[in-house]
């Protein structure tokens, strides 16, 4: 693996969580890591820091998609297992943009791109993505893109 600071830092949490004894973490932790040890393998690549972040950003949304179907399929233990990993995966995102701050990148990104109506969203997109990635669910920057667009 590479000399990614925020590979160090959960490799550090890693070694703290097994000397506390903190199963549940620890596990957490080796998902992480065996997912970067995966791409590293499979993409011959080194993840840096700015991989890691989309890495740990589509882990916190495959979980909080599982937690959704979880809790619609009424098994609560199941969706507090997924919240809990959420909860350990986001120690190391950054901290999240709220809607207005989206709001502004977006427009800056409209601006730029010069883009007029929903066939810009592409261009859109392409600006903004960079920003936002790990500190905001796409989902939500796609919607506010939409809305921009369609004002």
């Amino acid at each position: 693996m590479s000399n990614s600071t925020l590979i160090n830092s959960i490799r550090a949490s890693l070694k703290l969580a097994m000397k506390a004894r903190d199963k549940a973490r620890v596990g957490t932790l080796r998902l992480v890591t065996a997912e970067f040890k995966r791409i590293e393998v499979d993409e011959r690549i080194d993840v840096d820091d700015a991989r890691a972040l989309i890495v740990l950003d589509k882990m916190c949304k495959q979980r909080r998609d599982s937690e959704q179907q979880y809790r619609d399929a009424d098994r609560p233990e199941l969706a507090e297992q997924e919240s809990y990993e959420i909860g350990i995966i986001q120690e190391f995102l950054p901290a999240q943009l709220d809607e207005a701050e989206i709001s502004g990148i977006v427009a800056t990104a409209i601006t730029d791109s010069g883009a007029e109506g929903m066939q810009g969203m592409g261009k859109v997109m392409a600006l903004v993505k960079p920003k936002v990635q790990g500190r905001s669910d796409m989902g939500l920057v796609s919607k506010i893109v939409k809305q921009l667009l369609n004002s």
